[in-house]
This record gives structure tokens, C-alpha cells and sequence, in this order.
């Protein structure tokens, strides 16, 4: 079991009152616990299990504008103390700055509305050994499957965060959850692999491990006998599974930091259409079970729901204490970046968004991180299928898919089909006019 909150806020404040008296002006402290098991197949054979550990303190002085921070995972009251002192002193010694400070006490979370982020279930070894088992027989069945790999992780956690201000506060959560890679070789002995997997706060909540196993198969499958194409330009779907990198996209070019820095593409683009305008998106961090989903940010500062596009306007950056001092914002909660972000689903129909060209390419796996922050430019490998007036024809490999999310924003037409499978989501989403380079 981890450590429940009374212990965990004992060690707080014992960090905190232990800085006032050593000369600290301001100080912070988070105490976290978690424990996690994982079990991993391979070719219906155990591979690896193994549980973990972790309990560690984490603490951040200032002295005036001058700041430094240190941790540790002994917290034995001599080794908390050794370590106070040090950090005491390395705050002495460190530069002045002016942007420094703890949030303001006003924007501090005082109410906290249970989200159920925690299932105190526990999955013995022998049960999830048993679960792989399935979910590998399940792949195997089609006899094109010569390989799989199978894991299942249970993770559950606790923390407390204090603050010379007097916030104390903290709360439980975890997560459960399994996948399956599949290996296919085709006739003529090329291979393709494929996946699928389950992930949730909740045992009860995960996916049947026959249906990891049956989906990771069929997706595999249907990438044997790839063929590769012209370079051409084309419009491209993103599948569920790789559509939310886009608001990944979004997430870090419009965080606080690098707006701060100069070095995003949406630097001063506040109340600009960067959008087309049926576009809407939004980070919610009180969905109930929700993958993302918080009662308050890294900080302690109250988080609540945030629209930062309204009908394709930027109305938000991502604003933490530091950052915002920086741009002269107040911080909005998202210190540790976005909780759960996702498109507002659109308007048409999966099918009918596969018929909107005669042909297009459909996009299931991206290679490489090809996103600068600076430019808007985007390049990437990628593999998925053609579509010819809504079918899939075949499936395609090698290829590099280009473009500029200046423009790529305002050519997005997004499906209805959005589902909460990650703490970020998209729907299937399509974009006009990509470039992409084949043979």
C-alpha cells in the first residue's frame, strides 16, 4: 500500500518549518510515494516481472529572489535535515532573479471535488500473467502472427505538496494498464508489427484481454505487402491513434516557456485565427477518471477548464508562475503542462470523412520527431494506407509526410468520432494538402 497522506504531510511541514528556521524566506516541498508491478510475455513465455519502490522528498528554497532546489529519496529526519542545510547554502550562493517567487496565494486550490482517480484493486502476479496469456492467444490465432510481445503494469501513487504559505495538500491516484505488439510475416518473409493496448485509472475499466489480442492481430495484418508511391501532394487523415500529436504540437508551441523565450510560432498570437474557425479545443482537468485529470497543478495553483481555441482563436497560452511574472500573465494552472486536452469532436461522420477526396492517404504510425517550434515546419516518416473514394486500397511504407502548421491549422476538418483513450485526444482529423515524398 503507498504511504498514507498524514505521513506524507508530517514530512512536508516538517521541510518547510525547517527552512523558516534555517533562513529560507520562502520554501516548497513535495513528498511522493508510488509502487508499481509490471509483467511483460513474449512468444506466451514470462519475459520480466518486476515491482518497484519509490518514495523521495523534493524540495525548493528561496531566499529573496534567489532560488535553488534539491531531492532525495532518504528520508530519514537526520538525511532531510543534512539536505535542508545544503540547499540553504546553495541558495546563498546562486544568482538573483527577479521573476522568482511562489504563486500567488489567491490562486492556491481550496476545494477539492473527488475526480475517482484512484482504484485501491490490487491484480495479483498469477492474474496478470494469466490476462497476457489471453491476450497472446487471442494474436496467435491468425497463423500470419510469428511473434508477440505482451505487458501489463499496475502503478499506484500518492504525494502531498506544501508550501511556506501555508497550502497543504495532495491526493492518491493510479493507473492499470496492458498491451500487445504483433509480429506478421508475409509469404514471401517480410514483416510488419502492430499494437494495441488499454490504459485507465481503474481496473475494471480496462479493455478484455482477448480484444487487445484480436485488434493488435487485425491491425498488423493489414500492413503485410506494403507498396510504395510517387511523391505527390495529397490530402492526409491522421488516425486516432497519432491525431493528437497535433495538440502535442499545440501544448509546447504555446507554453508559457517558449512563448517567454521567443521561440515558439505562435508568439503573439493571442486573440489571432490560427485556426479554421469550426475548430474548438479544450484542457479540462476535472473529467472524473480522466488519464490527465488533476485537482490542482505542480504548484498548488487551482486548475480549472480552459477553451484556448474558440472557434479557430487562440485565447490562451499554457501559463505557469515563473513563465507568466516573465510575459506579465497570471498563471492559469498549467505549471507541468496540459491535463486533459483534446479537440472538441467535429461535425461529419468517420465514413464520410474518408469520402471527402477521391483519394488520400490515411496515416497509422509516424517516424521520428520532425516538429520545429521556431519555424511551424513539420516533417516526418511515416507508414498507413491509400484511400480511393472512402476504401482502403492498400497499404503504403516509406514515405515522408511535410508541411507547416500555419498552414496545416487552417486546413483541419475533424470527425465525430473523438474518444477518451489518452489524457490527450483528437478525433480522426484530415488535412488538405500535404506533401508527401515516396519513390
Amino acid at each position: 500500500m503507498v504511504k498514507d497522506q498524514e505521513y506524507l504531510k508530517k514530512t512536508a511541514s516538517f521541510c518547510i518549518d525547517l527552512a523558516k528556521k534555517l533562513g529560507a524566506t520562502d520554501s516548497s516541498a513535495a513528498v511522493m510515494h508510488s509502487l508499481s508491478e509490471t509483467v511483460n510475455f513474449r512468444n506466451r513465455k514470462l519475459d520480466e516481472s518486476d515491482r518497484s519502490d519509490s518514495l523521495a522528498v523534493s524540495l525548493t528554497i528561496y531566499i529573496g529572489k534567489k532560488k535553488s532546489s534539491i531531492s532525495s529519496s532518504n528520508l530519514n529526519e537526520e538525511n532531510i535535515k543534512t539536505l535542508i542545510e545544503r540547499c540553504i547554502e546553495t541558495t546563498k550562493i546562486t544568482p538573483e532573479d527577479e521573476f522568482n517567487s511562489l504563486p500567488d496565494k489567491e490562486l492556491l486550490v481550496d476545494k477539492i471535488i473527488d475526480l475517482n482517480l484512484y482504484d485501491d484493486d490490487h491484480i495479483e502476479n498469477d492474474e496478470k500473467i494469466e490476462y497476457l496469456k489471453e491476450v497472446e492467444e487471442a494474436a496467435l490465432q491468425k497463423k500470419e502472427i510469428i511473434n508477440t510481445e505482451t505487458g501489463f503494469s499496475e502503478s499506484k501513487s500518492n504525494f502531498i505538496l506544501a508550501n511556506s504559505d501555508g497550502f497543504l495538500n495532495g491526493y492518491k491516484s493510479s493507473s492499470f494498464s496492458a498491451s500487445c505488439v504483433a509480429v506478421a510475416k508475409d509469404s514471401n518473409g517480410k514483416m510488419e508489427r502492430d499494437y494495441e493496448f488499454t490504459s485507465t485509472c481503474h481496473l475494471h475499466d480496462m479493455l478484455r484481454p482477448k480484444q487487445i489480442g484480436t485488434i493488435a492481430a487485425k491491425k498488423t495484418l493489414q500492413k503485410l505487402n506494403p507498396k510504395k508511391i510517387e511523391s505527390e501532394k495529397i490530402s492526409i487523415i491522421f488516425d486516432r491513434r497519432i491525431s493528437k500529436g497535433i495538440l502535442s504540437v499545440l501544448a509546447s508551441a504555446i507554453s508559457a516557456s517558449s512563448i517567454a523565450r521567443g521561440t515558439s510560432f505562435l508568439k503573439d498570437k493571442i486573440n489571432e485565427e490560427i485556426f479554421s474557425t469550426s475548430i474548438n479545443i479544450f484542457d479540462k482537468p476535472n473529467i472524473v477518471k480522466g488519464l490527465g485529470s488533476r485537482y490542482f497543478d505542480s504548484e498548488g495553483v487551482k486548475t480549472e477548464e480552459l477553451k484556448l481555441v474558440d472557434q479557430g482563436v487562440l485565447k490562451h497560452y499554457l501559463v505557469d508562475t515563473y513563465n507568466g511574472k516573465k510575459l506579465n500573465l497570471k498563471s492559469n494552472g498549467r505549471s507541468g503542462g496540459t491535463s486533459n486536452l483534446f479537440f472538441e469532436r467535429g461535425s461529419i461522420s468517420y465514413k464520410e470523412l474518408l469520402k471527402l477526396n477521391q483519394r488520400a492517404l490515411y496515416i497509422t504510425e509516424t517516424i521520428g520527431h520532425g516538429s520545429n517550434l521556431v519555424t511551424g515546419d513539420y516533417s516526418v516518416g511515416a507508414t498507413g494506407f491509400m484511400i480511393e473514394n472512402g476504401i482502403f486500397k492498400y497499404p503504403v511504407s516509406e514515405i515522408t509526410i511535410a508541411g507547416n502548421f500555419n498552414d496545416i491549422f487552417k486546413n483541419i476538418t475533424l470527425a465525430d468520432d473523438l474518444e477518451f483513450k489518452y489524457s490527450t485526444n483528437a478525433p480522426t482529423i484530415l488535412i488538405e494538402g500535404m506533401v508527401v515524398a515516396g519513390k
